[in-house]
């Protein structure tokens, strides 16, 4: 029995390991970086996590004021205005609509009140510098101000 074809023969593939490794003469020699590119994992659903992880994602839904809390929150606007060259510092809650999906959620800001803008409908605060337009809010928007 030829040692080569015994299936038991630790030593059937003595003669080979002496021989020059191949290279193609008609294809380049592949990278390292290459060659293991070809074994990392295919990833069929790209962006699945992300979707799933949006969708699970809890929005609040916009409260509708009360007669009564709209008229609370009036006659806090009408103080404001009639103070304004005091520069109040009040803190704003309001619903921020949500880019993606339905719903959205309550912020909480504090600032200096720069002025109110009938027209737009809208508190204006002071940016830091306390000289320019910072950010604002919608009136329409805000459920609580102190």
């Amino acid at each position: 029995m030829n040692r080569n074809t015994d299936k038991n023969n630790p030593h059937r593939y003595d003669d080979m390991l002496d021989l020059p490794h191949h290279q193609s003469s008609t294809r380049p020699h592949m990278s390292m970086a290459n060659r293991a590119a070809q074994f990392s994992p295919f990833a069929a659903l790209t962006g699945f996590d992300d979707k799933v992880m949006e969708t699970a994602r809890l929005t609040d839904e916009k409260i509708e004021l009360s007669d009564t809390e709209k008229e609370r929150l009036d006659k806090k606007l009408r103080f404001l205005s009639n103070h304004l060259d005091e520069h109040p510092t009040v803190s704003v809650t309001y619903f921020v609509p949500d880019a993606k999906k339905a719903g959205g959620a309550y912020t909480t800001n504090t600032g200096i009140v720069k002025r109110i803008d009938t027209v737009e409908q809208k508190i204006i605060f002071y940016a830091e510098n306390m000289i320019s337009d910072g950010w604002s809010v919608s009136i329409d928007t805000i459920v609580e101000i102190e």
